[in-house]
């Protein structure tokens, strides 16, 4: 016994004019009840290690902007706010759906990865996918047959908010790289009286003798403040006190007075960091005057 060819005429090995009239009908209506989000592709900067499958240098240097259809209308999934023994953590969950379509017409990749960062201006945060659903049978399971390639018009974007850890996102997108900048820990530079020229913000700073290709630690300018301090991060070796640090492009030139990464920070990812404050812990219960504490003095 066979379906009736004459209501049910779909081929398997190819794509017919209904399914392409659903597939449309599904991007008007993300288009019109979807938000618009910007979607950070991940790239590394070094080795991919594939036994554990990450890169231990993630960046984020491109965002692309597309329209996405939030499943969970009605508030986060997830545990949300949750208290373990190692403290607060936010464990808010999401799930989008995006058309396959418009994704491969948009985005240059072959289709939404684990490890990708979605911005959602409209809560102004940052999720992480943590998994990519392509045979969402809840919100359209192969309508009308299976042709060519499969008919599933969406992905499933399961999605956690992201915990930030010195990775590179700098998209050339103000709304975002603005607020990661100042995700980053800092260190504070106190500059010798007598330098000449101002720190620009977001600049390379180095320390080095004469030239950026001989610098022996790099980082970029947080803010500045002329014959006092320069607050610096995403450092990159150690600024020495009576080196001398300079400026890439204003060509700034102070001499250091001395060079603190203690500072405190709260992170917005995680309110919990404060390096401060675990040093001053730390020393209240450690005794770091014994050479030998597991042995006789």
């Amino acid at each position: 016994m066979a379906t009736n060819v004459y209501f049910n005429p779909f081929p398997s090995s190819q794509i017919t004019s209904e399914q392409l009239l659903v597939e449309d009908l599904v991007i008007e209506a993300m288009q019109i009840y979807g938000m618009d989000i910007f979607y950070l592709p991940r790239s590394t900067r070094d080795q991919v290690d594939y036994l554990y499958g990450e890169d231990t240098l993630k960046q984020y240097v491109t965002a692309y902007p597309i329209e996405m259809y939030l499943e969970n209308v009605t508030g986060m999934d997830g545990e949300q706010d949750f208290i373990s023994k190692f403290g607060l953590e936010i464990r808010d969950e999401l799930t989008f759906l995006v058309s396959r379509r418009r994704f491969a017409a948009t985005i240059p990749s072959n289709r939404p990865l684990a490890g990708d960062l979605i911005y959602i201006p409209l809560i102004r945060n940052i999720f992480e996918i943590t998994h990519v659903e392509h045979e969402n049978d809840q919100a359209m399971f192969y309508t009308l047959g299976r042709g060519r390639g499969g008919n599933v018009y969406v992905y499933g974007l399961k999605l956690k908010q992201y915990v930030f850890s010195n990775e590179i996102i700098q998209v050339g997108i103000s709304e975002i790289d603005d607020q990661i900048r100042n995700y980053y820990p800092r260190t504070n530079v106190t500059l010798s009286a007598g330098g000449t020229g101002q720190f620009v913000n977001d600049e390379i700073v180095y320390q080095s003798a004469n030239t950026l290709a001989n610098a022996t630690a790099t980082a970029i300018v947080h803010d500045f403040t002329p014959n006092s301090q320069i607050t610096i991060f995403r450092t990159i070796g150690t600024f020495a006190a009576g080196g001398t640090i300079k400026g890439n492009t204003s060509n700034a030139t102070w001499t250091i007075s001395t060079s603190d990464d203690l500072v405190p920070l709260d992170n917005a990812f995680e309110d919990i960091i404060d390096n401060n404050r675990i040093q001053a812990e730390a020393n209240a219960i450690i005794d770091f005057t014994d050479t030998n504490p597991f042995g006789e003095p």
